[in-house]
């Protein structure tokens, strides 16, 4: 639906089946919370009047709900020019917003369940920027409009990219990948939500008392250590199943392409669909991040090092620059090379280890960790209760070996390189993160060296970029190595301070 704007562009409205979509959603919402408003009208008024008072409160409720989102419709309004893409809205305050479309970095598209049923799709266009006036939605367009604006405003005339590597699909879902949802941190979280979830509930119905209750009764004849473990597994087990849902739910269907004029485009989703796209042109690099239960079984995910990708809050959150789910290391490296057109990958590239001192920088700080809880009980132990010394020893027993085992870890997995035209740095044990950044897309170094580390004979090199997370670390590197690698890295950015060294 269109409407002619003065000789310019055609001026656009959304969908008017958003209509529907607020009244649908509307209704859920009213019917979700129908029966509990029923039950405690029903004591006063009687069942047959609670239940004509709730239709009526829920017909008045819809109503209002469409006729807001009918007049939202009547005064949104966009275009697509030849420089800019504007969106007007608003009924009392109008708002009038416009992107320049030189600095269009993403159009994304989503549609939750009942938008796919309807054939809609909600198109968020963004500059990359901070700040909500970073970022148009239009909610709702149908799927081929918003494919039409996708590969209008990323369409940017590039010619292909030198090198042999093919176009199409490069990775596509493969289901034995699930099986790496349960060894994620996702796991015991949503364990701990589920538990928090039922003693939540049941205090809103009143029947908290009676849910202890019941489970008080399953374990009034096992021993209190046996209780806590059996529980433990229990919230892992509901966690390891919601897990493996949320898997299903975020990564059904995915497909990683590269489209003609040079767009990475990734596409996922059971229930609700995404398409999320990543222009070639801004990619710096690529990030392989192993979280510490994915690594044990060799696994690995692989995050995309681009600039001009949205940063507000609703996608910061959303895994929105990841281009591979966790998948088998060698399939991750794989997928990496095809994404950055190398024959090799340069996150395989052979790292250089860093000094010993490093290594006992890494004990102590984890061992310090471990023993200030420890510390803290022993004496409230002392002051208050010899139970805390039995937990200061428990917590020394178990915790002590893990933080040394955690420290020698972080110090395994120092590393740094240059790969081609690539600089490659490796670090951390509990997510630990191999990212390959391009070297002309640094902008600056920092040179970090503590009082610790001068004595220590090793300093810290930061590479800058606009790219990413801004800043990727080679740590604790011996201190003549670490100026080497950044003045090789990028010629002539840091001779002015080897100068003066």
């Amino acid at each position: 639906m269109s409407t002619a704007a003065g000789g310019g562009p055609d001026w656009h409205r959304l969908h008017l089946r958003t209509v529907l979509v607020t009244a649908l959603v509307t209704a859920g919402v009213v019917g979700g919370a129908a029966v509990p408003v029923t039950v405690a009208l029903s004591g006063r008024l009687g069942f047959a009047r609670a239940v004509l008072w709730e239709l009526a409160a829920a017909a008045l409720l819809i109503g209002c709900a469409a006729a807001g989102d009918y007049v939202r419709w009547r005064r949104t309004r966009y275009r697509v020019g030849p420089e800019r893409v504007d969106l007007h809205s608003g009924l009392l305050l109008v708002k009038r917003r416009s992107l320049a479309r030189e600095r269009i970095r993403s159009v994304d598209l989503t549609a939750h369940p009942l938008l796919r049923v309807l054939g809609l799709v909600t198109v968020r266009i963004g500059t990359g920027e901070q700040g909500g006036d970073s970022t148009l939605e239009l909610d709702p367009v149908t799927r081929a409009e918003g494919e039409r604006l996708r590969r209008e405003l990323l369409d940017r005339g590039t010619p292909p990219a030198p090198g042999s590597h093919r176009e199409g699909e490069l990775a596509g879902f493969d289901l034995g990948w699930i099986r790496y949802a349960p060894v994620s941190v996702v796991a015991p979280m949503l364990g701990g939500a589920a538990a928090g979830g039922v003693l939540q509930i049941s205090d809103w119905v009143g029947a908290q008392g009676e849910v202890l209750d019941w489970v008080a009764d399953r374990f009034r004849d096992t021993p209190l250590l046996w209780a806590i473990v059996l529980a433990v597994l229990a919230a892992l087990a509901a966690g390891v199943v919601g897990a493996l849902g949320l898997w299903v739910e975020m990564w059904w269907n995915y497909r990683l392409e590269r489209e003609p004029g040079g767009t990475l485009r990734v596409r996922r989703g059971l229930f609700t669909a995404r398409s999320l796209s990543v222009e070639e042109r801004r990619l710096r690099g690529v990030d392989l991040v192993e979280p510490l239960g994915v690594r044990l079984v060799g696994a690995a995910r692989v995050d995309a090092i681009t600039t001009g990708l949205a940063k507000d809050e609703e996608t910061r959150s959303a895994d929105h620059t990841t281009l591979l789910p966790a998948v088998p290391r060698a399939v991750a490296d794989a997928v990496a090379a095809e994404v950055l057109r190398e024959a090799t990958t340069p996150t395989g590239a052979r790292l250089t280890a860093h000094p010993r001192a490093a290594r006992g920088r890494r004990l102590r700080r984890a061992v310090a960790v471990a023993l200030g809880p420890v510390l803290v009980q022993a004496v409230l132990g002392v002051l208050l209760s010899p139970v805390l010394l039995w937990t200061a020893l428990a917590c020394a027993v178990v915790f002590l070996p893990l933080s040394v085992l955690l420290g020698l870890d972080a110090y395994r997995s120092l590393g740094h390189a240059l790969s081609g035209g690539y600089l490659v740095t490796r670090s951390g044990t509990v997510r630990r993160s191999t990212a390959a950044l391009q070297r002309a897309g640094v902008i600056g170094w920092t040179v970090k060296q503590s009082w610790f580390q001068r004595r220590a004979g090793l300093l810290s090199v930061t590479a800058t970029t606009a790219a990413g997370g801004g800043a990727y670390t080679a740590h604790d590197t011996d201190a003549s190595e670490g100026l080497a690698f950044a003045s090789e890295a990028v010629p002539g950015l840091l001779e002015p301070f080897l100068d003066r060294g």
